[in-house]
C-alpha cells in the first residue's frame, strides 16, 4: 500500500494547481484522473463552448455589417472547420495542464477511477486495469459535476444531447429544442441560432432565468426573440417520440394547452449532478445531501478530518473561478496557517450569451427579499455613447446600492463586454467604494465603464 502526504481525486480547476503547489511545498502528491487532465472546463465546459461562441458572434457580426456600411455577401457557416478549431483550443489547453503537472517534482500523475475503501484510504482502478490501494494525510475530491438527466417520458429511446455531447456535431441541426431556459441552455441555443438552426427553448418556469430579476430576464428573453429564437415557458415535457433519425416529435403541456413540437435534436440542459455516485463516500463516512453534494463546512472541509471538497462536486456557485479560489483558500489554510473561509467571498459570473450579462452581489429580489433599505440605478445600453459607437445596444446595466451608506450592493450588466464591466464594479465592491464617487469618477472617454458615471446619476440622493 502505498502512502501519500496528499491525494487529490480528479484534475479540474481546483485540482490541478493544489496538486503542483502542494508538491512544491515538499508533500509527496498523487492526483488521480479518469479521462482528460483538466475537468470540465477546459474539456467540455468554459473553453470549447466560448471558442464556438465566438464563431456564431463573427457570423452574427457578418450579417449585421450592412448597417455599419459593410457588404458582406455568401456567409457560409462551416460546423466541421468551427469544431477543429476548438478541439485545437482544448488540446492546447489539456496538454499545457499536463505538462504542468508531469514537470512537477514529487507530484505522480495516476490514469483512473478512484473510490474510498476506508476514510483516508483509496482504490484506484488503473487505466491499465491494475487495481492498486493509497492512504493519505490529505484527501481532496475534486470530481466535478455532470448533466443532469431529467425523467422524460421516451428520452432514453432518443440520441438526445447534453452540453459534452453537442460539442461534438459536425453538421448543423435542423431544429434544436433546448430543455431548459437557464444559463448553459441559453448560450447554446443562441450560438446554434446564429449558425442557423430553428431553435426552440422550452422552460418550465414562468420565465426564464428564474433567478434573476424580472427585467434582466424580460429583456434577455426580447433579445432573443428579436434572433427569431423561439421561447416556450411554463411548458412540460408529456413525451418524446422517435420518427426516424433526425425526427423527433414532442408532445408537450404549455400552459393550458397541448402541443406538438418537431424537431431533428433536443438539447438537455436542465441542470448539473455531482459525480460522487462511484466515490463510495459512505464507505468513508462521508456525508452528502440529498442531491449527492458533499457536505464541507466554511474550510471546504468534510465532516471526515483531513478529507476536503473542491469545485462542483460540493454543490454551490458551480463555477470554474469558485472551484479555483476554493483551491487557493484550502491551500493557504493548510501549508501557509491562514484562516480563509468560503463564507464572505464574492460570487461573479458571466453568462456569454450576446449580450454578456455579468452579475455581482444581490440582485433586487434578493435586497428585497432581505428588507434592505436599497436604491436602483438602471440605464438602457441604448443611451451608452459606446454601445451606440459600436452597434451594439441590446441590454442594459443595473446597479443595487445601499440608500444609507451608498455602497454597492451587486450588479447586472447585460451588455456587450458586460463581465468586463461587472468586474469594475466588483473591484469597488471589494474596495468599499460608494456609488456617488464612481458617479464623479475620471474614466476614459469612450468606454463602457465610462458609462457607469450616468448610470449612478440616475439615483437621486
Amino acid at each position: 500500500m502505498k502512502h501519500f502526504d496528499a491525494i487529490i481525486i480528479g484534475s479540474g480547476q481546483a485540482g490541478v494547481p493544489l496538486a503542483k503547489k502542494l508538491a512544491l511545498a515538499g508533500k509527496k502528491t498523487a492526483i488521480i484522473e479518469k479521462k482528460h487532465i483538466g475537468g470540465t472546463c477546459i474539456n467540455v465546459g468554459c473553453t470549447p463552448t466560448k471558442a464556438m461562441v465566438a464563431s456564431a458572434r463573427a457570423v452574427y457580426q457578418a450579417k449585421r455589417a450592412n448597417e455599419l456600411g459593410i457588404e458582406i455577401h455568401d456567409i457560409k457557416v462551416n460546423l466541421k472547420k468551427i469544431k477543429s478549431r476548438k478541439d485545437g483550443i482544448v488540446e492546447s489547453f489539456r496538454s499545457s495542464a499536463q505538462k504542468g503537472l508531469e514537470s512537477t517534482k514529487g507530484l505522480k500523475i495516476i490514469f483512473g477511477e478512484a473510490r474510498f475503501s476506508a476514510p483516508k484510504e483509496l482504490t484506484v482502478l488503473a487505466s491499465d486495469g491494475i487495481e492498486e490501494k493509497l492512504t493519505a494525510d490529505w484527501i481532496f475530491i475534486d470530481t466535478g459535476a455532470k448533466t443532469t438527466i431529467p425523467d422524460l417520458d421516451g428520452l432514453l429511446e432518443v440520441d438526445y444531447l447534453t452540453s459534452t455531447t453537442i460539442l461534438d456535431l459536425e453538421e448543423i441541426p435542423k431544429h434544436l429544442v433546448v430543455v431548459g431556459g437557464n444559463y448553459i441552455g441559453l448560450e447554446f441555443g443562441q450560438m446554434f441560432r446564429r449558425f442557423g438552426s430553428k431553435v426552440t427553448i422550452l422552460e418550465k418556469s414562468k420565465r426564464i432565468m428564474g433567478r434573476e430579476d424580472e427585467d434582466i430576464s424580460n429583456e434577455i428573453s426580447e433579445i432573443f426573440k428579436g434572433e427569431e429564437i423561439d421561447i416556450l415557458t411554463e411548458t412540460q415535457i408529456v413525451r418524446i417520440i422517435k420518427k426516424q433519425k433526425n425526427q423527433l416529435i414532442l408532445d408537450v403541456k404549455a400552459g393550458n394547452q397541448n402541443k406538438k413540437i418537431e424537431c431533428s435534436h433536443i438539447l438537455i440542459a436542465t441542470g448539473r449532478t455531482p459525480q460522487t455516485e462511484k466515490l463510495g463516500l459512505e464507505i468513508a463516512g462521508i456525508k452528502t445531501d440529498k442531491k449527492g453534494n458533499v457536505l464541507v463546512n466554511e474550510k471546504l472541509e468534510t465532516n471526515v478530518k483531513g478529507v476536503f471538497a473542491l469545485g462542483d462536486v460540493k454543490g454551490g456557485p458551480a463555477f470554474t473561478h469558485i472551484a479555483y479560489n476554493d483551491y487557493t483558500i484550502v491551500y493557504r489554510n493548510l501549508i501557509e496557517n491562514t484562516n480563509y473561509t468560503i463564507s464572505d467571498r464574492p460570487v461573479p459570473y458571466c453568462m456569454f450569451t450576446d449580450p454578456q450579462l455579468g452579475r455581482i452581489g444581490l440582485s433586487e429580489n434578493e435586497a428585497k427579499e432581505k428588507g434592505l433599505n436599497y436604491k436602483v440605478a438602471k440605464i438602457p445600453m441604448s443611451q451608452v455613447a459606446r454601445g451606440i459607437e459600436t452597434n451594439e445596444t441590446l441590454g442594459m446595466m443595473k446597479a443595487i446600492v445601499d440608500a444609507d451608506t451608498k455602497k454597492i450592493l451587486g450588479a447586472s450588466i447585460l451588455a456587450s463586454e458586460g463581465g468586463e464591466i461587472m468586474s469594475v464594479l466588483e473591484m469597488a465592491m471589494e474596495g468599499g467604494i460608494t456609488y456617488d464617487r464612481i458617479r464623479y469618477c475620471v474614466f476614459a472617454h469612450p468606454t463602457y465603464s465610462e458609462s457607469l458615471n450616468n448610470l449612478f446619476m440616475k439615483i437621486e440622493d
